[in-house]
């Protein structure tokens, strides 16, 4: 017997139903995504800065040996609750949103709301050289999702939401909502319509606003423009766009190649003994690695590189600017390889803000090179800094537009706007023609599972292709004779095509109605002709695990067949028509297109 509290839910269902219209209610629901999104992003951001002025209070800055131990023991405590608690592998933040949203209708594990909170921060915490802006999004999609499944929304509503959700988060993390609103746009590629549009500016505008509110109008960047752009330092820029361009080409490369080293080790246990050791030598002669970075950021803005680098075992050299710009040069180098390795090694995190750390620092080497190479020239440091995070973010994540809004807004000004457009232009422009996809994207790519700007593609995507097969086809075997299989299958189908199978279920061959309907009829070679001599070859297969349904389409166009059969596992599994399978596309199109 239903409860009070679901009774009153139920009521409160209908009565929304009646009274508040389908745009008003999901107008409504982005402003509580956006405060939810945001209310995560500030417990992550707390949680982890609570772990981190812990171990600063304690031993752990007073000895740079120490390093070799802090990252094991947090990455211990991730895999001891991965392994007890959460009992399930630690997907990547935004890879699996994307999945969810492509193949799962929006529908996000209702554990990955509150996983993220807790294995990002002892990651982070302990040292791991990753961001918090992934898990931030990852706990704020899978809240918006499970909402929007409690308030039984749509699909379509539902990954809205969860577009909604990301923008709360990562306005809330930088107090900048319109890179919230772009990222949104551009990485998740929803189409900018006013039906989404509106949506996400009010999640946007209630995640700054809840940060506001917990934090204060305390900022990650605290930093104001006083050089001005110079036509006369336009070259530059663009050698930094460049710059930026292949180191993200290096920083993508070297994210999928530590990660297939890490995959010759099968246990986790090794993994982390490996990873976490990498990681505390890296720490210990580059200690700016340590967790997020920035505060390495920040000290790159004020021109305070010394503080930047912190104590390191070359500091007897630190007065030589070459040195200075070595060190500097290692980050951008080493920062990849310890972000990448915490992952490896079962750290939980993102890769948004390592890209920010990574950009901050050639940009600054750029800088560096530039005024002290004796040509007479002076650049602008800070700028340097801020326009090399703009051309990494847009050349690892692809997203051109959120690098140029970020800068500018945590900058509070369009001051750097040409010289902005100028290297994130470059970078990405590169970065595209090198590297197809991007590391949240590659590997959905693979599978089919990928959503993009291209409607058709999207749209493909989106099918499943569980709707389209069709199993009411009568098997036959290669042994019966034709009179069996008038009379056991041909007799009781619908259908003109018959699939061929052994005893394991394993497709020989077809046999199509056209092929026996001169035999059908007399009855003196019943007994004389059999199924193996009358079927045929399948024109082409569909394979259910590896195939996606952009390869199926294109299997129809190519074969020119109108029923091909799908093989699962090695095994005959049913036929997709190619009727069947248009009127699906037709209907997932109008039904995206609303």
């Amino acid at each position: 017997m239903p409860n009070r509290s679901s009774i009153l839910f139920t009521k409160f269902l209908k009565w929304r139903y009646k009274h508040i219209s389908n745009k008003t209610f999901i107008q409504i629901l982005s402003v509580i995504v956006g405060f939810l999104a945001g209310l995560a992003a500030v417990v992550l951001k707390n949680g982890t800065y609570f772990i981190a002025s812990l171990l600063e209070k304690g031993i752990v800055f007073s000895n740079n040996q120490l390093y070799f131990i802090i990252p094991i023991l947090g990455l211990t405590l991730v895999y001891l609750y991965v392994k007890f608690v959460h009992r399930a592998k630690l997907e990547h933040a935004i890879s699996s949103i994307l999945y969810a949203l492509s193949k799962k209708k929006g529908i996000i594990n209702y554990k990955k709301m509150y996983t993220p909170l807790i294995t990002a921060p002892l990651t982070v915490g302990f040292g791991g050289s990753v961001g918090l802006l992934g898990p931030a999004v990852a706990s704020g999609a899978a809240i918006s999702s499970n909402f929007g499944r409690l308030l039984h929304v749509n699909s379509k509503t539902r990954s809205l939401l969860i577009a909604c959700a990301s923008a709360g988060a990562i306005a809330s993390i930088f107090q900048s909502p319109i890179a919230a609103i772009i990222f949104a746009v551009e990485v998740f590629s929803l189409d900018l319509t006013m039906l989404s549009m509106l949506p996400l500016l009010l999640a946007s505008i209630s995640g700054v606003l809840t940060s506001y509110f917990f934090l204060g109008d305390e900022t990650l960047f605290n930093f104001n423009i006083t050089d001005r752009f110079e036509i006369r330092d336009t070259f530059f820029y663009i050698v930094l766009g460049v710059g930026t361009a292949f180191a993200s080409i290096y920083f993508t490369k070297m994210y999928f190649g530590i990660l297939k080293f890490f995959e010759r080790f099968r246990s986790p246990k090794y993994k982390l003994l490996v990873g976490g050791l990498a990681i505390g030598v890296m720490l210990y002669f580059i200690p700016p690695l340590y967790g997020e970075g920035f505060g390495f950021i920040n000290n790159l803005l004020k021109g305070d590189h010394l503080a930047a680098l912190g104590t390191t075992p070359f500091d007897q050299y630190i007065d030589n600017i070459w040195v200075v710009i070595a060190l500097l040069f290692g980050i951008t180098i080493f920062k990849a390889v310890a972000m990448t390795t915490t992952f490896a090694a079962g750290g939980a995190g993102g890769i948004f803000i390592p890209t920010m750390v990574m950009g901050s620092a050639l940009g600054n080497v750029v800088a560096k090179v530039i005024n002290n190479s004796g040509l007479n020239i002076v650049v602008s440091e800070s700028n340097f800094t801020l326009i090399g995070m703009a051309g990494l973010i847009a050349g690892v994540l692809h997203a051109p537009l959120t690098a140029i809004f970020l800068i500018a807004e945590i900058t509070g000004g369009y001051e750097l706007f040409v010289p902005l457009m100028i290297t994130a232009a470059i970078s990405y422009l590169i970065t595209k023609n090198a590297i197809d996809y991007t590391i949240y994207t590659r590997e959905l790519a693979k599978i089919g599972a990928l959503l993009t700007h291209n409607k058709d593609q999207t749209v493909l995507t989106l099918m499943q292709l569980d709707d389209v097969i069709e199993k009411d086809f009568k098997p036959v075997r290669q042994s019966m004779t034709l009179g069996e299989m008038l009379h056991t299958s041909v007799a009781k189908s619908q259908r003109n095509i018959f699939p061929v199978i052994d005893t394991e279920g394993v497709l020989k061959g077809i046999v199509l109605l056209d092929d026996i309907r001169e035999f059908m009829f007399d009855t003196s070679v019943y007994d004389k002709m059999r199924v193996e001599t009358l079927m045929q070859n399948a024109p082409e297969h569909i394979f259910y695990d590896t195939d996606s349904m952009q390869e199926v389409m294109q299997k129809f166009q190519d074969s020119g067949a109108w029923n091909l059969p799908v093989i699962k596992e090695g095994k005959y599994h049913g036929f997709i028509s190619k009727s069947k399978l248009l009127t699906a596309y037709r209907r997932k199109l109008i039904n995206f297109s609303k």
